[in-house]
């Protein structure tokens, strides 16, 4: 009976041994799956709130090596709630097969191709890092390129750019029913440029009818049905309003614009309809994108004071098949004047003409230029246009809906009294009838302005420089200036406020 008591007490004891042993290797588990979780959480809202495209983006090329990029668990880079009231931002993570740089690793076989996307949009949707340049050819010397903040940027980059800036938004939240509004970070614009002009409406369609219908799917849409939504497309407006005729191989672009859900969100593209407006026009991406107010200063300085010979310049090319006669006069009337005109001839189109690719030549011509001359192309506004102001060159423009005034409604020097005198002119419009009718000439009118009215609109160009270029988005800024972004977000923010609050804008701001 002892012997059997003895042993039922020691089985007992062993067994409370062994569930003590299990009770502390479960809390030891439970501690290290709360860590584990933890971290996990951690790293999902600092580095993949962005979605994939953002974190595809950061496998870049680039040379030199890029700077330290800002992570998004940079605390400073936030702002306190306090200063957060009706600015935050949430910011849609998308699903894998809208990520269109989704196989942007670097070393893999995409790198291989200089005019891969991988490549055109690395370092941030910058592209290449630009050698500095010394000179210009033309025996006005100084420096073309500096050495700080100058890249090869395609002029369809401005997608990945916004969304990379996004990622340093001082006013980001996690919490969507807290967020004033919600930035969609979809590259219509690049999906668009996969597609040629020759393929049927039908594929130039589907993709971006697919993901409107995703978006559209989403909590967060409901709330306002999209009205609270923004997104940036780096084309016209005139590419994402092309209405598809059955299933014809003609034409280019898609109707991504014409759509219920595209017609309520606020959708920023680089030309809007002046007619009948429903986006808005922010800047092309120029090569300068600096990391300090210093660099910004030092190229204001340069851009200022350089010695300038040439009366007025065109980039460009004929477009006889598209029945643009202005540009054939533009042209005619630069080669007639060699004194006092320089051109960059395009005319046998982008592909393969390094001339009218090469930031160096581009900057060359028009920071050596008093005036910059922008005839219609394949639509009103040109990058060239955006080039020019960078380079500190006066802007010429042929028709009104190429002005900044009718376009970069956010970012035309009227809407910033503080920065620039809006009393000034700073660009000069001539009249496209009136030039291919004969009744004005490019030379004559332009030769009419005094050194001292140049120089007071170049002075007006130069401080605009910061509005019409975007910072580079991998670091943190140094010093205090609004660039193109922060112009645009400022629009987006007092928009959205205002749809909030019940007021039908429909697109007067």
């Amino acid at each position: 009976m002892e012997a059997a008591h003895s042993c039922r007490l020691k089985c007992l004891l062993y067994g409370l041994l062994i569930a003590i042993s299990w009770l502390s290797l479960f809390l030891f588990h439970f501690q290290f799956v709360h860590i584990s979780v933890v971290a996990h959480s951690y790293l999902s809202s600092s580095h993949l709130r962005a979605g994939p495209a953002a974190l595809a983006v950061s496998f870049v090329v680039s040379s030199p090596p890029a700077p330290p990029e800002v992570h998004d668990d940079d605390a400073e880079i936030r702002l306190p709630p306090s200063q957060c009231e009706g600015r935050r931002v949430y910011m849609l993570d998308l699903p894998s097969e809208f990520n269109l740089l989704k196989d942007c690793v670097e070393g893999s076989p995409a790198f291989e191709d200089e005019a891969n996307a991988c490549v055109v949009m690395s370092n941030a949707g910058l592209g290449p890092a630009l050698p500095a340049v010394a000179g210009n050819g033309n025996g006005t010397g100084g420096i073309i390129i500096p050495k700080n903040g100058w890249f090869n940027t395609n002029q369809h980059a401005l997608e990945v750019i916004f969304h990379n800036r996004m990622r340093q938004y001082e006013c980001l939240t996690d919490d969507a029913a807290a967020a004033t509004a919600v930035y969609v970070p979809y590259y219509a614009g690049l999906e668009m440029y996969r597609h040629t002009c020759y393929s049927s409406a039908a594929v130039r369609e589907t993709p971006s009818a697919e993901f409107l219908r995703w978006l559209s799917s989403r909590p967060r849409w409901a709330a306002l049905g999209g009205r609270d939504h923004f997104m940036v497309t780096s084309k016209t407006t005139w590419m994402f309003r092309r209405a598809p005729s059955n299933d014809s191989t003609t034409g280019c672009g898609n109707g991504f614009l014409l759509r219920p859900e595209s017609a309520n969100m606020t959708v920023l593209t680089h030309e809007s309809n002046m007619w009948a407006r429903r986006d808005m026009a922010v800047p092309y991406p120029t090569y300068f994108h600096p990391s300090s107010a210093a660099d910004v200063a030092a190229w204001q300085a340069r851009a200022r004071g350089t010695r300038r010979p040439w009366l007025f310049a065109f980039a460009g090319a004929r477009r006889p098949s598209n029945g643009l006669v202005l540009r054939g006069h533009v042209i005619d009337k630069c080669v007639a004047s060699p004194g006092r005109c320089r051109m960059l001839d395009c005319s046998h189109g982008l592909e393969g003409n390094t001339t009218c690719r090469s930031p160096e030549k581009v900057m060359a011509l028009f920071t050596s230029s008093r005036f910059c001359l922008q005839p219609v192309g394949d639509s009103y506004m040109r990058r060239s246009s955006i080039d020019a102001v960078v380079a500190g060159c006066i802007p010429v423009f042929f028709h009104e809906a190429s002005t900044f005034e009718k376009q970069y409604r956010w970012h035309e020097p009227d809407n910033g009294g503080d920065v620039v005198d809006a009393r000034r002119p700073y660009s000069v419009l001539i009249p496209r009838l009136e030039l291919i009718a004969g009744k004005v000439d490019i030379e004559e009118v332009l030769s009419k302005y005094s050194d001292e009215e140049v120089a007071a609109m170049r002075e007006e160009v130069v401080k605009m420089i910061p509005r019409f270029m975007y910072k580079d988005p991998r670091v943190r800024f140094e010093g205090e200036m609004k660039d193109g972004f922060d112009i645009a977000m400022e629009g987006v923010m007092e928009r959205t406020r205002r749809i909030r609050n019940g007021e039908d804008l429909g697109w007067d701001l």
